[in-house]
């Protein structure tokens, strides 16, 4: 193909203006690309939290046991001289050794009392075996289940054996008594926790564990064998949950150095600021501290436990570092187990830190067991030798002079550095280090509120960011904070208990207890909270009632009702929708919270939010009114009348342009049904009655023509109801091997296919419902039935029927959700036949009380059925029995005796009859969640059985509540991607912006130039179904071809198929209209059908499955008809059809507003922004729409009709007035009526006679007529190029220019041995290339544009 050099210039070389002027893409709003859209309406997998402490401890009994012997060194060390000599801070030689015992002792018990003080302590100083064996045990009878400490100070006796053992006294000092560590284990039982203080101190750790590996083994043999002795012995204790804590491994010695405590390794646990700052003295680099001496740091003011004091400052910033440096090195499970769940633990693990550090200075390694990574060579630990140095620096001008003390700067720094962190870093990166520093500066009033700043900024990352929060043990401090009355902290803590509660709504419990919830309802009410934060403590008011009875009474005490009221108007979308679910939630199973609500009539106010421009503040209020009639509470007069009110006004909503919305509508009219079950079991059966008597065919039963669908031998796959199965027809390998009949197949129970033969399948069978239903369970009501019963209603004598006029509420809301059940999307109808079912199944179960039952056709896998009621049981023959209201009286047709195929084990259902009254069991989803009994063990004949009920209402809830949770778990902060300059989207969007502007200018190029001829075929393919619609994409080389039900997509440059997928729609319906949506980005296609539903789909032709995005009713009267005063002359696929316009459409990309109309007497337009109907124009015709054009810059919107008129109307102006002009000059029936949209653009409109009229929108009358072939069956015209093509019924195409002359007629495909054409069923120009797209009645689908050498 020759292309001009300047067709290739500039998009690899850079923008040229002309391209920069039509970048004009990015203005355009996009159609349904919401997240309600885009996403499953669910909620987010619930992450296990882990968090909270399962097994909180207490360390009760502390033994403190000292071997010291003073005055006799033990045998095996030789010890230097001078030595380190100090116990507990004590020289022992300066008193006399009795004595020095005593205060060592006394000494030790008050340092561990600091950590500790509420535990019980027992010294045993210089002890025999059996005064440790009378302590341990009684330590472990008063402490029970509790954690229980040995410290174990070895000084003064030898090193342990290699056998397990430790050495005590004999009664009279004379000898070393070894005691075994086994016998320690016993005694001591578990859980408890071990220091050793003493050389060679590993030993003790392995010994420990080989011990408690025998134990193991000794309760498995016991286990085992009952016989065995050891079983017979009373068993031995797990040593699982013991903890150990060592001096230094097994082949070391502690430290001799005299300037060293001797007991250094208990000084680092129980005294580690007063150790660490004589270390940091005795290192090189304390000379750079001037004037600092060992004496100086005993004079440090301030205590350990105040904070604003020197001495307290480090402390908390010791405590802070430890604790960061575990967090950041232990894996998580350890660091809960050993940092967070008994509190003088923590300390002590929190000093080990710095005894490894302090002691591997000295060659020494402290072992503990469960052993920790090294962490002696941690960066933090620099972070606190620079806090000593400040700190120490400033000693002798305070203690001196007495000048004020600067507080270190090191929280401040560190929530600086995690600030870098948090601004700074990427996506995937490590938690921050500093994480648990922000904990410890919530303690303090200075930093308080920039450390909660920084902290929401870290929670909104995600949920694995409040996962983490919560392991550190934020939880209690926030939850404490909760009692600040300070005002600036309450947007932060309001943002951070949102996002806690997005990810583990358990804490509605805590929040309750300690009274957090009044705190989040004087939000709520704080008229000056802006918007965004009263919309949190609504969200988070909501997680503490659902599902919660005491959040429920607290908040209804606290007057939440009232509150939430008051902002039911409030401007922000969000904030409306969470309130209107709080207060669902609240009434939800809570009568005294619903009274509450009618007293404020709460219900009428929520009736503003059904018109809400926002579809989920709309799906809100419909859950809110919902919750409030499905109270199972006494009935009263008074109630009664509310849930009648309250259900009229839900009804309203049938059409409502959001599934979102119509889904949360089911839901709530099943609470209603539920409530009033009996009245609307009367209903169903009268229902059923009058749809059994009334004899019109289902249009289902038309047979079809023959020479429609050639029946191939290729095994034929079902066309299934439910949207992702509308792929399956990409399996079809022949271009169409669906046999219609074949619709009707059922699935077995196992859902593989049952093997029949077509013959034996019913024309309306109950397959299409059957296979829509997520379990293909068998319904009683099928979807025919359904079907058939909303459209009989419609023109029946129902309502002379029913005597009581009360009763016509439930009458109306019957006829609503057999409305639903025929919706065009699958996730509503599927609800709603579950409730249609539900009723129809009590109801036929009622009207027949006796069992029938026969042993002979009963079959292991047969259900049981939750209700007793009668159990409907096939006969051995195979046809259902009928007695009352017998399941085949439900449709109009004889039951045939099946022909069995099916393998044996199948439960006893036959495939063949268009509707089965099988016990609704069958409608339990596999895996059984409604009750923990089994169906089986449901009520007796006599009562009520409840489980039916417990069916209906547990079994139906939309997500929807939890899935706008989901905000709340997600970044706030984040940029979204498409707005973010380097992001993929954002680049595929350019990339998608820049090739369209190509495409306009190159086919703008070759239209100036002129086009003489339109005959060179670039495409032609045998399209699986007669084409009846065909849309150009604007800017791929797509092309999309509607058969009756399918859509086919064809790419025309590669000549290859796409996609070919289902559309949906019921049989006796086709597509008569298609539309690109955001053709210009990411392109959805819009179907509409000839009933009036509305389909929009996505992931076409792109290797993906095709998924509806959404679907609707956008015209709700129309009936297939056979309307239409000139009939139309073209050769319509299906006979029977001829006539009716089918739905007409139009799409303004610029407003997101589209028109629909056809056999109807108004122009209806849609706002596809709110997915609500803003106008309806009535036409002013006794006639059909055939065809509308718009024009967004003008307002107008033009509409060609069946009687040959061409209106035009304004839609600024008020209904009985829009219609500001009418052409009659057509004589007849108008194919196309075109509106230019220049500024002065004209109307171009043709009729089947083929008179082509010019109208100036502000004169009368044409101002020109142009003559063209009569027995037109399509036309189309060229926007840009201002072509015109006609498809006559005499199997050609003539192309027109706008002077009438001819340019190219077309009567034979190209190649094909010049087979003719076949009659013209639709014809299509590409917006912007001069190509015209042909489809004909013999399936054939082929392309024609200008000649070569143009393109």
């Amino acid at each position: 193909m020759k292309m001009d050099a300047e067709l290739l210039h500039s998009p690899v070389v850079g923008l040229s203006e002309e391209e920069e002027a039509d970048m004009s893409d990015w203005n355009l709003p996009l159609a349904f690309m919401k997240k309600r859209h885009l996403e499953k309406i669910e909620g987010s997998k619930a992450l296990a939290q882990s968090w909270r402490m399962k097994d909180r401890m207490k360390t009760v009994s502390v033994a403190l046991v000292l071997c010291l012997n003073v005055g006799v060194d033990p045998p095996d060390v030789v010890k230097t001289s001078p030595c380190a000599r100090l116990e507990c801070w004590i020289d022992p030689l300066s008193m006399s050794p009795q004595k020095a015992l005593e205060t060592i002792g006394a000494n030790l018990q008050k340092q561990y009392e600091n950590w500790q003080p509420r535990a019980r302590y027992k010294q045993s100083l210089d002890p025999t075996v059996d005064e440790v064996k009378k302590l341990c045990t009684s330590l472990r009878r008063n402490a029970k289940e509790e954690r229980v400490l040995f410290h174990y100070n070895g000084h003064g006796v030898p090193r342990p054996t290699v056998n397990g053992e430790i050495w005590v006294f004999n009664k009279n000092y004379t000898q070393y008594i070894p005691l075994s560590i086994y016998d320690l284990q016993t005694w001591m039982g578990s859980p408890s926790i071990f220091v050793y203080d003493c050389s060679n101190a590993g030993i003790i750790v392995k010994s420990f564990k080989q011990f408690a590996l025998q134990r193991e083994q000794e309760l498995e043999v016991a286990a085992i064998n009952p016989n065995h002795p050891l079983a017979q012995m009373p068993l031995p204790p797990s040593m699982k949950n013991c903890i150990q804590l060592a001096a230094c491994e097994a082949n070391e010695l502690l430290p001799m150095n005299p300037d060293l405590p001797a007991d250094l390794f208990t000084s680092c646990l129980t005294t580690p600021i007063k150790i660490a700052l004589r270390w940091f003295c005795m290192q090189k680099s304390a000379k750079l501290v001037p004037g600092v001496t060992l004496d100086l740091i005993e004079k440090i003011p301030g205590r350990l436990n105040d904070r604003r004091t020197p001495l307290g400052e480090l402390n908390w910033i010791f405590t802070a570092i430890t604790d960061t440096i575990a967090w950041n090195v232990l894996p998580r499970d350890l660091f809960q187990k050993l940092f967070r769940q008994d509190l003088l633990v923590a300390s002590l693990f929190r000093n080990f830190l710095l005894a490894e550090r302090i002691m591997r200075s000295y060659n020494c390694t402290p072992v503990s067991s469960p052993r920790l990574p090294p962490t002696y060579m941690h960066a933090m630990w620099q972070a606190w030798d620079l806090a000593v140095d400040i700190c120490l620096s400033q000693l002798p001008t305070i203690i001196e002079e007495g000048t004020a003390f600067r507080h270190s700067p090191f929280f401040a720094e560190q929530l600086t550095a995690f600030q870098v962190w948090l601004t700074m870093g990427v996506e995937n990166r490590n938690p921050p280090e500093q994480l648990p520093i922000v904990l410890q500066v919530l303690l303090s009033q200075v930093h308080r509120l920039r450390a909660l700043d920084l902290l929401g900024r870290f929670l909104d990352l995600g949920p694995w960011a409040v996962s983490l929060a919560l392991s550190v043990g934020i939880f209690p401090y926030v939850l404490k904070l909760l009692q600040s009355s300070a005002r600036e902290l309450r947007p932060l803590l309001v943002f951070i208990w949102a996002k806690i509660l997005a990810v583990d709504s358990s804490c509605q419990a805590d929040l309750v207890k300690d009274n957090g919830h009044k705190y989040f309802l004087s939000v709520l009410a704080d008229p000056y909270m802006p918007a965004e934060h009263r919309t949190m403590a609504v969200f988070i008011l909501a997680v503490i009632v659902n599902n919660y009875n005491t959040g429920q009474e607290a908040c209804l005490q606290g007057n939440l009702i009232a509150i939430c009221l008051e902002q039911l108007s409030d401007p922000h979308p969000l904030l409306r929708q969470w309130v209107a679910i709080c207060l669902g939630r609240i009434w939800q199973n809570f009568d005294s919270a619903r009274w509450c609500g009618v007293r404020d009539s709460a219900h009428e106010k929520l009736y503003s939010l059904l018109s809400d421009p926002i579809p989920e503040v709309r799906c809100a209020a419909v859950f809110a009114l919902g919750t409030f009639v499905g109270n199972s509470a006494e009935r009263t007069d008074h109630s009664t009348t509310i849930d009648h009110n309250v259900a009229m006004m839900l009804a309203q909503l049938i059409n409502d342009g959001s599934p979102v919305v119509r889904k949360e509508l089911v839901v709530a009219l099943s609470h209603l049904v539920v409530q009033y079950e009996s009245n609307f079991c009367t209903v169903a059966l009268q229902f059923m009655e009058e749809e059994k008597n009334y004899a019109a065919p289902s249009p289902a039963n038309t047979t079809e023509p023959g020479n429609q669908t050639p029946v191939r031998e290729s095994p034929a796959i079902p066309r299934l109801r439910s949207v992702n199965s509308y792929t399956n027809i990409r399996a079809a390998t022949t271009a169409r091997n669906l046999n219609k009949s074949l619709q009707n197949l059922n699935l077995s129970e196992e859902g593989g296919p049952v093997t029949f033969s077509p013959g034996n399948l019913s024309a309306s069978s109950s397959a299409s419902s059957t296979l829509g239903s997520p379990d293909n369970d068998e319904y009683i009501l099928s979807f025919e039935t359904i079907d058939k019963m909303r459209r009989v209603s419609s023109y029946s004598s129902l309502n002379s029927l029913i005597g009581v006029s009360f009763n016509s509420v439930y009458t109306q809301i019957w006829r609503v959700l057999l409305h639903l059940a025929a919706d065009p999307f699958p996730e509503v109808s599927d609800l709603a036949m579950k409730v249609l079912n539900s009723i129809a199944y009590k109801a036929t179960m009622n009207a027949r009380p006796q069992k029938i039952l026969d042993s002979g056709s009963l079959t292991q896998s047969a259900p049981a059925s939750p209700t007793s009621k009668g159990t409907l049981i096939h006969q051995a023959g195979g046809s259902p029995p009928i007695p009352g209201v017998s399941s085949s009286s439900l449709t109009n047709e004889v039951p045939k005796p099946p022909t069995r195929d099916a393998p044996p084990t199948r439960p006893p259902y036959t495939p063949t009859l268009g509707t089965q009254a099988t016990p609704h069991s069958h409608q339990f989803q596999r895996t059984r969640k409604m009750f923990d009994k089994g169906p089986d063990q449901m009520a007796e004949d006599g009562e009520e059985a409840p489980g039916h009920r417990n069916f209906i209402s547990v079994a139906l809830q939309t997500g929807l509540c939890d899935w706008s949770a989901k905000y709340f778990a997600q970044p706030v902060m984040k940029i979204p991607e498409e707005h973010d300059l380097e992001s993929q989207v954002r680049k595929e969007r350019e990339w998608r912006f820049l090739r369209n502007a190509g495409v306009r200018r190159q086919s703008q190029r070759i239209i100036q130039r002129g086009i003489t001829r339109l005959d060179d075929q670039i495409f032609i393919n045998r399209n699986p179904g007669v084409p009846s619609v065909v849309k150009f994409h604007p800017f791929n080389p797509c092309i999309a071809v509607a058969d009756k039900d399918s859509i086919c997509f064809w790419d025309w440059e590669k000549g290859e198929r796409l996609d070919y997928f289902y559309n949906g729609n019921p049989r006796y319906t086709r597509i008569t209209a298609m539309e690109y949506l955001n053709g210009h980005d990411c392109s959805l296609l819009l179907t509409a059908t000839d009933d009036g539903a509305l389909r929009i789909w996505k992931n076409f032709a792109d290797q993906r499955n095709p998924e509806m995005v959404t679907a609707w009713q956008g015209l709700s009267d129309m009936l297939p008809s056979t309307r239409g005063l000139a009939r139309r002359v073209s050769i319509y696929i299906d006979r029977s059809k001829q006539g009716g316009a089918g739905m007409v459409v139009d799409w303004e990309q610029e407003t997101g507003l589209l028109m629909t109309s056809g056999d109807v007497r108004v122009i209806r337009i849609w706002d596809t922004e709110r997915e609500m109907k803003v106008q309806d124009i009535p036409t002013g015709a006794d006639s059909c729409v055939t065809s509308l054009s718009c024009d967004p810059q003008r307002s107008l919107v033009v509409a060609g009709l069946g009687d040959g008129s061409v209106r035009v109307y304004d839609r600024r102006m008020a209904p009985n007035e829009c219609r500001v002009m009418t052409y009659r000059e057509h004589g007849a029936w108008v194919v196309k009526a075109h509106l230019q949209r220049e500024t002065d653009g004209h109307i171009i409109s043709v009729s089947v006679n083929g008179d082509v009229r010019f109208f100036d929108p502000r004169t009368p009358d044409s101002i020109n007529i142009l003559q063209t072939v009569k027995g037109l069956t399509a036309l189309d015209i060229h926007p840009q190029a201002n072509l015109f093509a006609c498809g006559s019924m005499n199997q050609f195409i003539a192309v027109y220019n706008s002077n009438g002359d001819v340019i190219s007629n077309i009567k034979y495909y190209d190649g094909f041995m010049g087979q003719r054409i076949g009659a013209i069923s639709c014809l299509a120009f590409h917006p912007y290339w001069p190509h015209l797209a042909v489809g004909s009645n013999d399936y054939y689908m082929s392309i024609y544009s200008a000649e070569k050498r143009l393109r």
